[in-house]
């Protein structure tokens, strides 16, 4: 598992609830937000991959832990 979102980098805000919960579709916007705030390439491919290493809970929470939601 990854490291959580460090203090020095922004958690972009990614709002899950009364949103589609299509996987994909979670993806997209966190990779969205993502560039928003400012992280890199890298970043954004580390923690996508982590996401969906496994399965829907494991990506859910992977999003919890690397952004600002409304869990």
């Amino acid at each position: 598992m990854m490291e959580s979102v460090k203090a020095s980098e922004p958690k972009p805000r990614l709002q899950l609830v009364g949103e589609d919960s299509n996987a994909l579709a979670i993806l997209g916007r966190a990779q969205r937000a993502a560039r928003a705030a400012g992280w890199s390439g890298e970043r954004i491919e580390q923690v996508m991959t982590e996401a969906i290493s496994g399965g829907y809970d494991h990506l859910l929470a992977t999003m919890t832990r690397q952004f600002d939601t409304d869990d």
